[in-house]
C-alpha cells in the first residue's frame, strides 16, 4: 500500500471520528444509536434481526445499540407472541422527539468529512 493510500484511509478514519465526536456531543447518541433511531422514525417496527441485518452489525452488536437506545427511553422491545426468542423493536414518543431536533440542515457534515464525500 502506497503512502497517498494510507494517507486518505488516516483522514476519512478521523473525519468519521469526528463526525461521530460531533453527533455525541449535539444528540447524546453515537451513529449507530442515531442510524437506528432514523430507521425506527420511518417504519412501525423493526425485529432485532432485520436491524442487524440493515445496519450491517452482528446480531451481538445490534443487541447492544437495542439497549442503549432502551435505557435512554428512545426505544421499546416487545416480544413476538409466535416466539419469545424473537423481539420487535419500535421509537417511543420520547424517541420520536428527539428526532425532531436532527436535521441535516442544522447539524452539517464536518468540514474535513465533507471534503471526502464531496470532493
Amino acid at each position: 500500500m502506497d503512502n497517498n493510500c494510507i494517507h486518505k484511509i488516516h483522514n476519512i478514519f478521523r473525519a468519521v471520528v469526528e463526525f461521530e465526536r460531533a453527533l455525541e456531543t449535539t444528540f447524546g447518541m453515537n451513529i449507530n444509536e442515531l442510524m437506528l433511531l432514523c430507521m425506527l422514525a420511518n417504519k412501525e417496527s423493526l425485529l432485532a434481526g432485520e436491524i442487524a441485518n440493515e445496519m450491517g452489525l452482528t446480531r451481538s452488536n445490534a443487541s447492544k445499540v437495542i439497549a442503549s437506545l432502551e435505557r435512554k427511553g428512545f426505544l421499546e422491545r416487545q416480544t413476538c407472541k409466535h416466539d419469545s426468542r424473537c423481539q420487535r423493536c419500535s421509537i417511543t414518543a420520547q424517541g420520536r422527539e428527539q428526532m425532531e431536533h436532527v436535521n441535516c440542515q442544522s447539524f452539517p457534515a464536518p468540514p474535513n468529512l465533507a471534503a471526502i464525500i464531496n470532493p
